[in-house]
């Protein structure tokens, strides 16, 4: 098979998705979601996110469930050892845990071991075994041994797709990293990726990497063999150049636009303040307390060299680089405090599905309505308990094929 995303608003092929299982319903107050918080409803998360997935469907996207592809996987016995020799480990669960928690996990099918990596196990369901580990005597029967992942949701955090490579992302907070893991481990065993020919440009391997960090949300493909990342609390700027070494090196892009995110709790990502809707067309967030900073970075001297340069204008060095006159920078003309509310449920994380067309939270009305008058179809889906997780439809989905424009 052949994967490639050739642009941010290109027509979508194919995507990644994550239908949320058992770690939503394991979480309870004290014990939320450390990452993106809160304590959804499972069941109605479920229904929201079938929807989702089944106006992608609708559309013709083809759908894979990263629940899916992981147990795939961990049916392949090198493969299982893979992932459990990262993810069971003296330093993850403690030395005298290691032992039976593997071999708890070791007995599993391929299904119920994918629900224990990604759900969690609680010390109740290792009574059966001798354990003699202060960990152990630490924990309550209801606490976990290993924790849940409910940020596997949001699928375009781990991994994000450069035209003919993807880089596989080693995430900021300490408490994802086995999402990492279980995403390396799809792109290194599955028969699906095994047999298609892409480069990884990025993490993937078994260096910490941190604090070179780096997520999907922050990634926009702007085509034309140029992308753009926002810096901010998620991605860093050594992550930054580090992604742009290795597709400077790998012949996939000419330049790199860096853009500082503003130090606000309602911008997690660079897809939350503004998104790529067409080749020319921009959804921004309206209030800023200035024009964002920006820098381009090109190939320097040597293998490793960079050469970074201070933009006077971000939009203008868009313009530049797309070979257009003037970006079109759809901006609301709400009031502020609809704009802020919007903005929290994520108004302007939108996922394209083809130029001009989008999937957006029907909750943002005004953002929605605005986008309607100026020509462009939006595809709204419930979003009620999914955003609780401060994420738009972008950020649950990783796309593996899109279309250049």
């Amino acid at each position: 098979m052949s994967f490639h995303v050739g642009s941010e608003a290109g027509r979508l092929r194919q995507v990644i998705l994550h239908r949320p299982g058992v770690e939503l319903g394991r979480l309870r107050p004290g014990r939320a979601d450390p990452v993106r918080g809160g304590i959804r409803w499972a069941r109605r998360a479920r229904e929201e996110h079938d929807t989702f997935a089944d106006t992608l469907r609708g559309r013709g996207v083809k759908v894979h469930y990263l629940g899916n592809l992981l147990t795939d996987v961990l049916a392949i016995p090198r493969a299982r050892s893979w992932i459990l020799d990262r993810v069971i480990t003296g330093d993850t669960v403690g030395p005298a845990l290691a032992h039976p928690l593997r071999r708890l996990v070791e007995q599993a099918d391929s299904d119920r071991l994918a629900d224990y990596l990604i759900g969690g196990v609680l010390k109740s369901e290792l009574a059966g075994f001798t354990v003699n580990s202060l960990r152990w005597e630490l924990l309550n029967a209801d606490d976990f041994v290993l924790h849940p992942l409910p940020g596997h949701l949001f699928q375009r955090d781990s991994a994000a797709w450069i035209y003919r490579g993807v880089s596989l992302n080693p995430m900021a907070a300490p408490g994802r990293r086995r999402e990492s893991v279980h995403t390396a481990a799809v792109y290194r065993f599955h028969p699906m990726f095994t047999l298609a020919d892409f480069t990884v440009w990025y993490g993937g391997d078994d260096r910490p990497h941190r604090p070179a960090t780096l997520e999907g949300g922050d990634i926009h493909v702007l085509g034309g063999g140029a992308v753009m990342v926002g810096v901010g609390e998620r991605t860093t700027p050594m992550g930054v150049e580090n992604l742009a070494r290795g597709l400077f090196a790998g012949g996939a892009v000419t330049k790199v636009i860096a853009v500082e995110l503003p130090r606000s709790s309602g911008v997690t990502h660079l897809d939350t303040l503004m998104t790529m809707i067409a080749r020319d067309t921009f959804v921004m967030y309206p209030y800023l307390d200035g024009p964002l900073r920006s820098w381009t970075v090109l190939p320097g001297a040597g293998p490793d060299g960079l050469r970074v340069v201070r933009n006077d204008d971000l939009f203008t060095a868009v313009a530049e680089t797309l070979g257009i006159d003037k970006p079109h920078v759809l901006e609301t003309g709400e009031d502020v405090r609809a704009a802020q509310r919007e903005q929290w449920d994520d108004g302007s994380d939108f996922l394209v599905i083809e130029p001009g067309v989008i999937v957006g939270y029907e909750r943002n009305v005004t953002t929605n309505t605005f986008l309607r008058g100026q020509g462009i179809e939006v595809i709204t889906v419930a979003g009620g308990e999914l955003g609780r997780g401060r994420s738009g439809p972008r950020g649950l989905a990783c796309p593996i094929e899109r279309d250049a424009i």
